[in-house]
């Protein structure tokens, strides 16, 4: 992080939990807005309310001319109008917003989420002394039994948080340093809001009205699932490793994804 501004509250964990957020909004919200493909861990639509210019397009901001770090994001007209109460939850808590995005998750498997882990390239560009850059991510739909997966490793299943998907659940995370993924165990897709925050003082007192926790409350898995997902997780990453070299692809940056 260099010489970044940080939360104090992210320095042990990586995250922190904050209260559920009671702010009933309408699902018409999320369901009428316009979703675009972009590259991201299991079969996944997002929604921008903010992006680089202002387009429907969900692309790094450094990756513009001129390039930027993920702060300064520019509201969509159109999509701000249609889900102004996601809009106002984006701006709550006073920092500088980057992208804003809703993030639609069909059902997967906990395999699928140990393999999908990944982590985010927030920061890119962004110069020391500056705020460093987490994620909000506030689950819209009630997946009462769907995970948020937190790992500070990625192979390390001892090191693995799980979060439930409540609808309202809140938490900020340092997704550069956290590999995350969800497992979505519902029916119907999952909806999320995921905005990304400029850490800072008004980042801070935030947090902390809600009532921000490092700890989440343990959520216990069976054993043998746990195994058999890293066991599934090294033959997929050997697959894909044949797979590029029978193609003479090299393997990109590993695993340091931008979502």
């Amino acid at each position: 992080m260099g010489d970044h501004v940080t939360l104090p509250i992210l320095a042990e964990t990586g995250y922190a939990v904050l209260d559920r957020c009671e702010q009933r909004v309408d699902e018409r919200e999320w369901l009428d807005l316009e979703y675009t493909g972009w590259r991201s861990s299991g079969i996944t639509r997002f929604a921008p309310l903010t992006s680089y210019a202002g387009e429907i397009e969900c692309n790094g901001f450094w990756n513009h001319t001129p390039p930027r770090t993920d702060k300064d994001g520019v509201w969509i007209a159109s999509q701000a109008a249609t889900a102004p109460t996601l809009a106002r939850l984006a701006r709550a808590a006073g920092a500088n917003v980057g992208r804003c995005r809703v993030v639609e998750l069909q059902p997967n498997v906990y395999a699928d989420a140990v393999y999908n882990l990944h982590r985010d390239d927030n920061n890119r560009l962004n110069p020391d002394g500056a705020g460093w850059v987490v994620r909000s991510m506030l689950n819209l739909t009630d997946d009462a039994d769907s995970l948020l997966i937190l790992r500070e490793n990625r192979f390390d299943p001892a090191t693995e948080v799980r979060i439930p998907l409540v609808a309202g659940s809140h938490v900020v995370v340092d997704t550069q340093r956290l590999w995350h993924a969800v497992w979505h165990r519902g029916v119907r897709p999952r909806y999320a809001l995921i905005t990304s925050w400029e850490s800072g003082e008004a980042l801070r007192v935030f947090v902390g009205e809600r009532h921000g926790v490092a700890h989440a409350a343990p959520v216990p898995l069976d054993a043998r699932m746990v195994d058999d997902a890293q066991a599934e997780l090294h033959r997929r990453i050997e697959e894909r490793r044949r797979i590029l070299e029978a193609l003479g692809i090299g393997e990109p940056i590993p695993w340091l994804q931008e979502i």
